[in-house]
């Protein structure tokens, strides 16, 4: 069925328990999702095949699933994830990601929960992921600074993600890759991904809180960045405490290491990429190396 399903385009979905062509999938008008934002989503890369911290990713889904009360058991997902990619022709080869959605189902559009019970809807599907040349990484990236509309959860991965869409839609009126969200003077994540700061010795990101999504990434990156015997600081940055940056970058599932050399058209220290992001970054490729068996610094880091 794999090698079928990658002679038809390698376009196979996962809905509700089974696996079929893109074309052929049909979620009701009446679901949740589409009449409330009522769900959450994962996001989960894989490097030649093999998937990159999986466990970590199921175990933030499990988290927004319990948030938002629900009923679903997504222990199965890590194997409907697997398939995903077999299916579509990425077990092997350039990085890919899986993307999966649950709703809380089919049911009349209320403000509450329904009545009775109903199934959640869940949908998945597999993409390859093309990182950026390093000879682009090299030349870093821009970002500009726009209010945080979401609400006061931001720690829970849902599906409701128009104001992501509106700061992301003036990044790239902007010409940049990057909206650098700022609620009460303070400097959070991303529009995508989380924010880091370099100030001279010091590798800074906002705490684990609502304010931010607690990405997989991130977690890595601190760990990684400890073990390098950096100066690492969860807390809360001003915004005005970025004119004196020497470095800043973004992190996440298909960001990975982002540096940003530009915000709001000024130059971020030297308005290079930095020696905290270069180590970092290369740090982090060499644990997907060691994780995934291949597909990190090995391929990327050579000239």
């Amino acid at each position: 069925m794999a090698a079928g399903a990658q002679a038809a385009g390698g376009d196979e979905v996962y809905l509700d328990g089974a696996f079929l062509p893109r074309k052929e999938a049909r979620v009701s008008v009446e679901d949740r999702g589409f009449l409330l934002g009522d769900g959450v989503y994962e996001v989960s890369p894989a490097y030649r095949g093999r998937f990159f911290r999986l466990d970590r990713h199921m175990t933030r889904l499990r988290k927004g699933l319990e948030a938002l009360k629900i009923d679903f058991d997504p222990s199965r997902l890590p194997e409907v994830h697997q398939e995903l990619l077999e299916r579509n022709g990425l077990s092997r080869g350039r990085p890919s990601v899986v993307y999966v959605q649950l709703t809380r189902g089919v049911a009349p559009r209320t403000h509450h929960f329904p009545e009775e019970p109903v199934s959640p809807t869940v949908y998945g599907y597999a993409k390859a992921h093309d990182r950026t040349p390093r000879s682009r990484w090299e030349e870093g990236w821009g970002a500009v600074t726009v209010p945080d509309q979401r609400w006061s959860r931001a720690d829970v991965k849902t599906i409701a993600l128009l104001p992501n869409v509106l700061a992301q839609e003036a990044a790239r009126r902007a010409g940049v890759p990057d909206a650098l969200m700022v609620r009460d003077g303070l400097a959070l994540e991303g529009g995508h991904s989380n924010l880091f700061v370099v100030f001279g010795e010091a590798l800074v990101t906002h705490p684990a809180s609502n304010q931010i999504l607690h990405g997989v990434t991130r977690e890595c990156v601190l760990e990684l960045a400890r073990a390098e015997g950096l100066r690492v600081e969860e807390r809360p940055i001003p915004l005005g405490e970025l004119e004196d940056a020497t470095e800043l970058f973004f992190t996440g599932t298909t960001t990975e290491v982002r540096p940003t050399v530009e915000l709001d058209g000024r130059s971020v220290g030297d308005g290079r990429v930095g020696p905290v992001t270069r180590t970092l970054y290369r740090r982090f490729l060499e644990q997907v190396d060691e994780e995934c068996g291949g597909g990190g610094w090995e391929e990327w880091g050579s000239p």
